[in-house]
């Protein structure tokens, strides 16, 4: 008999989630994703100077903060066709990246490590045993028994002083849970290194940026910061080795502990690379441009359908009609106004319409994007196949190497295929953030090397025509394609959307009733104890939700339109 059960919240996201599923003969049967939160930018911005929308639309998170100051000031420059001097191209890059890698180190320690390590089992570990483990996999330096063993002390004092901290509330015991003790030590001790790593690519962002979260020196037409190599209060070799001091600390720690981890976890769960495929039509946008116009590129992007690498085709860029007429919201079961046919960003609508949790109704703050009427998934997952697809060599380089380390601690086969999973979208991301790791090393020599030739413009003043335009900002973000639409008239704000990368994952059913990636993944995933649904927070975390970016709606009278009280 099905067993309806519902999780409210999902906790190590940002943002409300509810889930709800039903379970019969031990698996999903069917899933809603809902939202229960919302906020209104978006109405916020309208009539006002475009060159501002950045500074609210990076308010949408505290999380994705430098993403959406770059998806709007690139939405901007595109309605304008303004070029981007290069410096202020690369150091966005440079943001990008280390934001990017912040994120992805947090994603798997801090936010989904914990749904496959069990730390109650660090006590039973052999220090020894797991720095072998750590040095066959890495010559990293932290891998030593000592540190082992300092980490296994530490956890037996939180033990025994009954205050867990963030080990509390786990899922602990768990018959999911099946890593060897050795190896629960040693991915807990890399959890807490992650937390110093994680921190010296903020400190990269806040170098360039100016602080963090909310950047401060993004602007409609490049960059405010002012190059001067003979001065000490602009960006100068000092402190763009500085910046390269920091990283230099980082890479390492993606190459050798956060990769390495990710495999070897996977590599000890194959099982998982069986569940959570869920939509395999995937998404992605090109980004780290390369010239001034935003055409060039080093990370690809494209379409694939069904898995099918034969499909896939390639985006061009913001200025793609291909990629620019596809895109729909529809709000059958959104907490929105019923639209049944779906609107284009450039004609979006975010008029609220609450009325309750109805499985068959509304029943989430989400919109359901759609690309030529197809659901979509995005992330990581979806960058690394249109990379793999496209023929992208530090793909090719990162996922064989990849599959080659998962494949030798579990002595399987693991081919391609295996990244349409729960696991795959772990793996992926972990792929994607060695790609950027070499990636930051080229574009900070890009940087150096223009500057070193004489070029310090970092901003292009922009001008506002009368009359209409409209424009799209697409970038590759942390958790998928995210784009900004703005269409402006005579030199304000007439209408905006974001169209982000949780809001297609997330998306509730659409007016055909097609769910979206969330609620597809969770089907036929296992539940071995209902009342302990650890199999669906897996797959969910890895998607690594944030739901406070993919809702839109607000009262401009300042009223409130409902309560929601989630428990």
């Amino acid at each position: 008999m099905a067993q309806r059960l519902t999780i409210d919240p999902i906790t190590r996201i940002e943002g409300h989630l509810r889930i709800d599923v039903e379970i019969d003969n031990g698996a999903v049967q069917k899933a809603w994703a809902s939202s229960t939160m919302w906020r209104g930018i978006e109405k916020i911005l309208l009539g006002r100077d475009p060159r501002e929308a950045w500074l609210f639309t990076q308010r949408f998170c505290g999380v994705c903060t430098t993403v959406h100051a770059l998806a709007s000031v690139r939405a901007v420059e595109n309605a304008l066709k303004l070029e981007v001097p290069l410096n202020a191209q690369y150091i966005r890059n440079l943001i990008v990246i280390a934001h990017a890698l912040h994120d992805h180190i947090v994603h798997f320690y801090q936010l989904s490590a914990l749904d496959w390590v069990d730390v109650t089992q660090v006590l039973k570990a052999d220090p020894a045993k797991a720095s072998s483990l750590g040095e066959s996999l890495s010559p990293w330096t932290g891998n030593s028994k000592n540190q082992m063993l300092a980490v296994q002390n530490r956890v037996k004092g939180l033990v025994e002083s009954g205050q867990l901290g963030p080990f509390a509330h786990g899922y602990w015991g768990h018959p999911a849970m099946k890593l060897p003790p050795d190896v629960n030590l040693l991915a807990t001790s890399h959890y807490l290194q992650a937390l110093e790593y994680q921190r010296y690519a903020l400190q990269a962002v806040a170098i360039l940026g100016g602080k963090t979260p909310h950047i401060q020196n993004m602007a409609v037409g490049g960059v405010s910061n002012a190059i001067n190599l003979n001065s000490e209060a602009t960006l100068n070799l000092d402190r763009l080795y500085q910046l390269k001091a920091l990283m230099d600390k980082v890479l390492p720690f993606v190459r050798d502990v956060y990769f390495n981890d990710v495999c070897a976890v996977a590599a000890f769960y194959p099982e998982w690379f069986g569940y959570g495929a869920g939509v395999t039509n995937y998404l992605s946008a090109p980004d780290l441009f390369l010239d001034t116009k935003s055409t060039e590129f080093d990370f690809p992007g494209g379409v694939i359908m069904n898995a099918d690498f034969s499909t896939y085709k390639p985006i061009a860029g913001q200025h793609d009609e291909f990629f620019r007429k596809a895109v729909t919201e529809h709000n059958k079961h959104a907490y929105y106004k019923n639209d049944e046919a779906g609107l284009h960003p450039w004609k979006g609508e975010t008029e609220p319409e609450f009325t309750d949790w109805e499985a068959d109704a509304k029943y989430s703050w989400v919109k359901a994007p759609r690309f030529n009427g197809q659901p979509m998934q995005v992330g990581p997952l979806a960058n690394v196949l249109c990379a793999l697809a496209s023929g992208n060599p530090l793909a090719k380089k990162w996922a064989t190497r990849a599959l080659d380390t998962v494949g030798a601690i579990a002595k399987i086969k693991a081919g391609p295929e295996v990244l349409h999973s729960t696991l795959g979208r772990h793996a992926a991301r972990a792929i994607r953030a060695a790609m950027l790791a070499d990636l930051f090393e080229k574009h900070w020599q890009l940087l150096v090397d223009n500057i070193l030739e004489g070029d310090v413009a970092t901003y292009n003043p922009p001008s506002f025509p009368k009359g209409e335009v409209e424009g799209v900002g697409t970038h590759e973000a942390p958790r998928g394609l995210l784009s900004h639409w703005v269409v402006i008239e005579n030199g304000t704000l007439k209408n905006y959307q974001a169209v982000v990368p949780t809001t297609w994952n997330a998306s509730p059913r659409d007016e055909k009733n097609v769910p979206g990636p969330y609620e597809s993944s969770l089907l036929r995933n296992p539940v071995a104890q209902a009342d302990h649904p650890l199999e669906v927070v897996r797959t969910i975390h890895s998607f690594d939700p944030c739901m406070a970016c993919a809702v839109h709606t607000f009262d401009p009278e300042g009223n409130e339109q409902a309560a929601v009280k989630v428990l």
